[in-house]
C-alpha cells in the first residue's frame, strides 16, 4: 500500500479567527487520519474512473496528485472527501463519518460564489453549524483581513477577481480549520501573482496544522510546495514517493519520468 506517513500528532489551537489549522479533536485529542483507502474503486455507470487504489495519508504533510490529463487526480480528491462515491474496497478514516465531514474542506478548480458579500459569504459555514452571525462576521472580517481580503468585506462576491474569488473560497474553507483541506487545481487559472499569494496562504495553513492534499498540473508549484508526490496513470496511482525523491533524479517508473521531464505522457 502507498503510504504518505507524517509527524507525530501535536496540538494546534485556534483562538477566534487567528489562521490556524486544527490538528486533532478539541474535545477529544483524536485526529480524523490517516484516511486509508484499501482497493477503492469509483465508477459512473459500471465504467471505472479510477483504481483498484491502496493509498494512506497521514496526519502532517502537503500532498501534491500529479498526473496527466484524465489520470483521475479529480476523482481521487472527490472520492476520499465524500463528493465521489465508493464503488468498491474500502475508504476509512480514524473516526466516524460523521465526524470527519465536520472536519474537512475541499476547494474547487472554478471557485464556487454565493450572491452575498464576501464577509458573509466566509462567515456561513460559521453560521450553519450553530455561530450567532454577529460573532461569525467578526471572525470572518479577521480572517478576510489576514488573507488580503480586508478591504473587500462589503463587495459581492460574484464581481471579484479570479483571484479575489479564489482567496475567498480559501477563507470559507478555512473559516472552521479544517483537519485537512483538499484542492483541485486552484491555482489553474491564475496568472503569477495570484498564485503566489494563494500558495502563501497554503504553506500557512499547513504550517499551522491543517493537512493539504493538492492536485496540479504544474511542476514549478509541486517542486515549491510538495513534502509528498502521488502520481496519477491510468486512473490508479502509479507511484507515490517524498518530493526530493519523486521531482529529483531517483528512479521512477517510465511514465512518471516522463511527466516530470515535460514529455507527453498518453
Amino acid at each position: 500500500m502507498a503510504a504518505i506517513q507524517g509527524l507525530p500528532l501535536q496540538a494546534i489551537d485556534r483562538t477566534g479567527a487567528s489562521f490556524a489549522g486544527a490538528r486533532g479533536n478539541s474535545r477529544t485529542g483524536i485526529s480524523i487520519l490517516p484516511l486509508r483507502l484499501q482497493g477503492a474503486v469509483a465508477k459512473v455507470r459500471g465504467k471505472v474512473l479510477i483504481g483498484p487504489i491502496d493509498l494512506t495519508i497521514g496526519r502532517d504533510g502537503f500532498t501534491i496528485v500529479m498526473g496527466p490529463n484524465g489520470a483521475g487526480k479529480t476523482t481521487l480528491l472527490r472520492l476520499m472527501h465524500g463528493l465521489q462515491r465508493l464503488s468498491g474496497g474500502v475508504l476509512t478514516w480514524n473516526l466516524p463519518q460523521a465526524e470527519v465531514r465536520n472536519r474537512q474542506a475541499y476547494v474547487f478548480q472554478a471557485p464556487i460564489m454565493m450572491r452575498r458579500s464576501v464577509v458573509d459569504c466566509i462567515a456561513y459555514p460559521l453560521i450553519l453549524h450553530g455561530m450567532k452571525k454577529a460573532p461569525a462576521r467578526d471572525q470572518a472580517a479577521e480572517l478576510a483581513s489576514e488573507l488580503g481580503l480586508g478591504d473587500l468585506l462589503n463587495r459581492p462576491a460574484p464581481v471579484l477577481s479570479g483571484g479575489e474569488k479564489q482567496k475567498l473560497s480559501l477563507a470559507r474553507a478555512l473559516i472552521r480549520a479544517p483537519e485537512i483541506l483538499f484542492l483541485d487545481e486552484p491555482c489553474a487559472n491564475l496568472d503569477g501573482r495570484a498564485t503566489r499569494e494563494i500558495e502563501t496562504i497554503l504553506k500557512r495553513a499547513q504550517e499551522a496544522g491543517t493537512r493539504v492534499v493538492m492536485s496540479t498540473h504544474n511542476m514549478g508549484q509541486a517542486r515549491r510546495l510538495a513534502r509528498d508526490v502521488v502520481f496519477m496513470y491510468g486512473g490508479k496511482v502509479h507511484e507515490c514517493a517524498d518530493a526530493d525523491s519523486f521531482l529529483g533524479h531517483a528512479q521512477k517508473t517510465k511514465e512518471a519520468e516522463a511527466f516530470v521531464n515535460g514529455d507527453i505522457v498518453e
